[in-house]
């Protein structure tokens, strides 16, 4: 199926490997992506408007190029792996329940985002702000508090300690 400058509106795209595919200048409005192999795809100027994402594997995509104006994901079970979500504005956005790995977040605000049950791994938080965000019952995140806003953020016991990691103090 050809992808590239096509319109979904009310779409669900289920148990399909779309990997390495062109979505550039593509418009989903209201789609549901379950199940889905999302890999390497290219999406440069794509608009993502109230889009769910669920049981799905993205890996290797720089949603930076994307279409800002209209991003509204949820993120759902996902594998978010080598991604960039740098300079994004993504308040409210929700990636519960996922694995993140090696992804970048730098410059993006995140405000109110919830990231609840996420595992994340070597994942880049710089020059973010993360007021009200929740990571409760989160683990394997590092951010380092002098380099994002973290006002009224929700941290859950014992990986909220994390947070103390960059003053190389030493808790007994």
């Amino acid at each position: 199926m050809e992808y590239e400058d096509q319109e979904f509106e009310q779409q669900t795209f289920e148990k399909l490997n779309l990997s390495g595919e062109n979505f550039s200048h593509t418009k989903f409005i209201d789609c549901n992506f379950e199940n889905c192999n999302l890999s390497n795809i290219e999406i440069y100027n794509t608009k993502f408007q109230n889009v769910k994402f669920n049981n799905c594997k993205i890996m290797g995509i720089n949603f930076s190029k994307i279409s800002q104006l209209t991003f509204s994901p949820e993120f759902n079970n996902c594998i978010i792996s080598t991604c960039s979500f740098s300079s994004l504005k993504l308040s409210k956005t929700p990636f519960t329940n996922c694995q993140i790995v090696q992804t970048d977040f730098t410059d993006s605000n995140l405000i109110s985002c919830n990231f609840e049950n996420s595992k994340f791994k070597e994942t880049q938080f710089f020059n973010c702000n993360l007021n009200f965000a929740n990571f409760k019952n989160a683990s394997g995140y590092t951010i380092d508090p002098k380099n994002n806003r973290l006002r009224k953020a929700k941290f859950s016991f014992p990986e909220v300690i994390s947070l103390l990691d960059i003053f190389e103090i030493e808790i007994e």
